[in-house]
């Protein structure tokens, strides 16, 4: 059996879940969440902790039980707690601010790129350069994240553009220094 799979996802107190047919809810400080169980697992909630069960020792299945019981626990920490990713723009000119729930970002471009904020999500700018993608959906969380990196992606020759705060962008040699040897 998947080791992962296996392992109960123990329920905090400030956060209700609700098992109805196979529609899993949750809600929590953070929001409220909801994931569809794929017909061949079971889930089941007994003792404020939840388990998920398998019909079958199908390989399709087997793959499946541990990816449902990492989703559910994410949608679980997340209506409890919510995630974060953190963005930061290097650049001369680059900046970024929040008007309502739209995001207006200077990238170098000829116009000024509007990016609007999907629903359940929210976004932090402090001074300009950083931003902060918060929400209770992890998914979520990682798409808008990618999505505003994807805006002007960090260059290897200058390093300018909007990358991860811990991301390493590994720097290439320009024609000049490549020439003189």
């Amino acid at each position: 059996m998947s080791r992962v799979g296996r392992k109960p996802i123990p329920i905090p107190p400030d956060v209700q879940v609700a098992v109805e047919g196979q529609t899993v809810r949750a809600a929590g400080p953070k929001g409220k969440l909801a994931h569809v169980v794929p017909e061949a697992l079971s889930v089941s909630l007994e003792d404020g902790r939840l388990t998920v069960g398998r019909s079958s020792d199908h390989r399709a299945v087997r793959a499946l039980h541990g990816l449902t019981r990492a989703l559910l626990a994410n949608m679980v920490q997340g209506v409890k707690e919510g995630f974060e990713k953190r963005l930061e723009i290097v650049g001369i000119g680059y900046r970024a601010q929040l008007q309502g729930r739209v995001l207006q970002l200077a990238l170098g471009y000829s116009h000024p790129v509007s990016f609007p904020l999907p629903e359940g999500i929210q976004a932090e700018v402090d001074k300009q350069t950083l931003i902060t993608v918060k929400g209770a959906d992890k998914a979520l969380v990682g798409q808008t994240a990618a999505k505003l990196r994807g805006l002007r992606k960090p260059d290897p020759y200058k390093g300018k553009g909007i990358r991860y705060v811990t991301e390493v962008i590994r720097r290439k040699v320009g024609k000049k220094a490549a020439a003189a040897k």
